[in-house]
């Protein structure tokens, strides 16, 4: 016994100290997030510019299928048991998350386009609002991705095709002959789309309207095909999802690089005969005096129904325009890192284009790198980039200067201004990769609306309710029908148990024959069945048909429906079996469901809630120190500063018993912060009207990290819910299996025994165990 004792000791402490190991990594996962959050806003990244998610937290379960299935790094995490948006401007618009979530909790879409006026105003079907015929496509409608792009040309072309068939049949009824119709409409001289640029969403076009038989041409400032992907560096990885290509089939592959597809493009342009004009530049678009549309190159003109344009949106490289910035030196790409060896070089910008040619520069023999960007951190750029570009600056490879801007340009150096102070650089090379001036005036010529006002309202997930509220009236109906079906034979199930073999719907009802047998059946597949959606959640089993947001949905029905076929099955009796044991189990998996859906909602929902708040008054701490001036710009710091230590104090560094007395210690707490405040004011000669704001921030953020730290902890412990649901479940799994053991062995034990021509109910009989647990008499 003492031997026993010591080993459960033992035991219970290693798997204490086991939880308290995970636990301390899971604070510390989600402060980390929490800290680069806090980076993000402080630099401006919270939200991309164009595309990012936008999460429903009442949707939201924690499932984690979101931030696993998100391919940039650093977008979204875990925080307090939900998804939250990390860093914004690192999302792509790949929208891998949208697509995964089983609750229809997190939306891909456009930000705040309310102040917005270079965001062009477009319909559902791409056409420009208030000019119809038209569209624009691709990265002009600020949709960055490539497989985006391919979409928007080829769904340009299959509008206009339908538009243009809906115009033949009129025309042929007004001229009264269909092939003197035909003939007049041929003798129209107007192209029925010309598309501008020659990009993804223009070659796109090109071939869905190639396959739907459009007049069309292509007309492409460049001689090749390509458009902004011709130009990016040798070997640059451009497409990493799957895509559509119309007349050239499904780009399935993991990756595609910049030769691959500028090859497979050249090859379709050639295969299918596309009427590609290289080397127009076009510098109008104008409405015709016909309806139509006349676009403009230099020295031509073409005329057609419908126009696409697909311009991209970086246009005109954006300039320094600083002294200098004319020299031979200064290049706005890079082609080919590999022509670049033994060279001084700075590239100026923050993105991914100015991270992806100092990388490969520095790669390249004898160069000496150097990174200038005006911001003082990176904020817009992929998390593979800024982990290469660390390693490279720790290696001494690249040269960060961070908070800089080039002031002048000579033939052998470069002068940089940083915080008041004068860099000279030597230098041969300078890249300026800090964007583009998208084409703004030609669109607003064509009559592109950049109208805020015009912009259709972004998509966004509703935060009216859980998203259950289907699941829950599934659930009702099904026990509806079930209470109807027992009320229906209440003559047979309102009977004691020893009377009702004689009764005439015995035979039928019973749990081990016809319909009781069969409700026993379907009670065991759809068990199995529900058990399957954690084959279908764990994806590292390799088991992904489906989709998790259909799986959740079959959890939730299938678990629902099986209790209701048990009870049925049972005859409304469960019995001391181990098939009525795992009815009592089936009822207790499904209440635990329930309830641990509720705790998955409410408290994760109710922490998250309160850090959101404690961002807003960390900004505003942060924005009042840079704001006021002497005294009370110094005092916000200071509190700002405060609040920062007590959040990591009381959240991610306290243990359990720390966060109890934490709680208990917060009246005490929020005192003395109170007192250091009113101390540092008195030190700083800050007045008494910022004094009174600091205090009031202050003690909101205080009350906020309290609230946070104490759901997060009640969080933690309610998530051992979760594991009595799955123990549960397997103690389900165990009972099933004996029931059905015991059902097939005294099964064919009576069918051995029983007398030739013996019916399923045999009054008088030996008792066996029944199907449902039961007594078969």
């Amino acid at each position: 016994m003492p031997t026993t004792l010591l080993l459960l000791a033992a035991g219970g402490l290693a798997v204490g100290v086991l939880v308290s190991l995970v636990r301390r990594h899971e604070l510390g996962r989600m402060a980390a997030a929490l800290r680069e959050r806090d980076e993000a806003l402080r630099l401006g990244a919270a939200k991309a510019q164009l595309q990012h998610p936008v999460i429903d937290l009442a949707r939201c379960v924690g499932c984690g299928a979101c931030v696993e299935a998100c391919p940039e790094d650093g977008v979204l995490a875990l925080v307090h048991g939900q998804a939250a948006v990390v860093n914004g401007a690192r999302c792509v618009g790949v929208a891998a998350c949208e697509r995964v979530c089983p609750t229809a909790a997190i939306t891909v879409t456009l930000g705040d386009l309310s102040q917005r006026d270079d965001v062009p105003a477009v319909s559902d079907d791409l056409e420009a609002i208030g000019q119809p015929g038209l569209f624009l496509a691709g990265e002009v409608t600020a949709h960055a991705l490539i497989k985006t792009a391919i979409e928007h040309g080829a769904r340009v072309a299959r509008t206009v095709a339908r538009r243009v068939r809906h115009q033949l049949r009129p025309a042929l009824v007004a001229a009264g002959d269909a092939d003197a119709g035909a003939v007049a409409l041929a003798d129209d001289d107007r192209l029925d789309l010309c598309i501008v640029g020659a990009g993804p969403a223009g070659l796109s076009c090109a071939l869905e309207a190639t396959r739907l038989g459009l007049r069309f041409v292509v007309l492409d400032s460049a001689d090749e095909p390509g458009g902004t992907v011709a130009k990016y560096p040798r070997r640059k990885l451009v497409l990493t999802q799957p895509v559509d290509l119309p007349l050239v089939g499904r780009l399935d592959r993991q990756t595609y690089t910049k030769e691959d597809l500028i090859e497979l493009w050249q090859h379709a342009v050639e295969a299918h005969a596309l009427p590609l004009y290289g080397g127009r530049e076009v510098t109008a678009v104008e409405r015709g005096d016909d309806g139509g549309f006349v676009v403009r190159t230099r020295g031509e003109e073409w005329r057609a129904h419908h126009v696409c344009l697909a311009l991209g949106r970086r246009g005109v490289p954006a300039r320094l325009d600083v002294p200098g910035e004319e020299l031979p030196k200064v290049a706005y790409g890079l082609t080919d890192a590999q022509s670049y060896r033994d060279r001084r070089a700075l590239v100026v910008g923050g993105g991914d284009s100015a991270v992806e040619t100092a990388l490969a520069l520095a790669e390249q023999d004898g160069n000496e790198v150097t990174l200038s960007y005006r911001r003082d951190g990176l904020f817009r750029v992929k998390a593979r980039n800024a982990e290469r570009l660390r390693a490279a600056a720790d290696a001494g490879r690249v040269r960060l200067l961070f908070g800089s801007e080039v002031v002048a340009i000579t033939p052998e150096r470069v002068t940089l201004r940083r915080r008041g102070e004068t860099i000279e650089l030597p230098n041969d090379d300078v890249f300026v990769q800090i964007g583009g001036t998208p084409p703004l005036p030609l669109l607003r010529a064509a009559g592109v609306s950049f109208d805020p006002a015009r912009h259709p309202p972004p998509r966004r997930p509703t935060a009216t309710g859980s998203g259950w509220q289907p699941a829950l009236l599934a659930g009702l109906a099904i026990a509806v029908l079930t209470a109807a079906f027992a009320f229906w034979h209440r003559d047979y199930y309102d009977l004691p148990l020893a009377e009702r073999p004689t009764h005439a719907k015995h035979g039928w009802l019973r749990p081990g024959r016809s319909l009781g047998l069969a409700f026993g059946i379907a009670a065991l597949v759809l068990v199995v069945v529900n058990l399957l959606y954690l084959l279908r959640r764990a994806r590292r089993l390799g088991f992904t048909f489906g989709s998790l947001r259909a799986w959740m949905t079959s959890h939730v029905a299938t678990g629902t429906l099986a209790l209701a076929c048990a009870v049925l099955h049972a005859a409304l009796a469960p019995r001391d079996t181990p098939g009525g044991h795992a009815f009592w189990a089936l009822l207790l998996l499904v209440v635990t469901g329930a309830i641990g859906r509720y705790f998955y909602a409410f408290v994760p929902r109710a922490a998250n809630g309160r850090e959101l708040e404690l961002g807003e008054v960390k900004q505003q701490l942060t924005a009042a120190s840079e704001a006021l001036t002497g005294a009370g710009g110094r005092l916000a710091a200071f509190a700002a500063q405060e609040i920062r230590e007590l959040s990591a104090r009381r959240q991610w560094r306290a243990s359990f018993l720390g966060r109890v007395l934490g709680l208990l210690r917060g009246h005490r707490d929020r005192r003395v912060l109170r007192a250091r405040l009113r101390a540092q004011a008195q030190t700083l000669g800050a007045s008494e009207e910022d004094l009174a704001t600091t205090l009031a921030l202050a003690e909101r953020a205080h009350r906020a990290v309290h609230a946070a730290a104490h759901f997060e902890e009640l969080r933690a412990l309610l998530s051992t819910w979760r594991w009595l649901h799955r123990w549960v479940a397997a103690l389900l799994v165990l009972l099933v299996l004996v029931h059905l053991l015991n059902a097939l062995r005294y099964g064919q034990l009576w069918a051995a025994s029983a007398p030739p021509g013996a019916t399923a109910a045999v009054e008088g009989g030996p008792a066996a165990p029944d199907a449902g647990g039961g007594a078969r008499r």
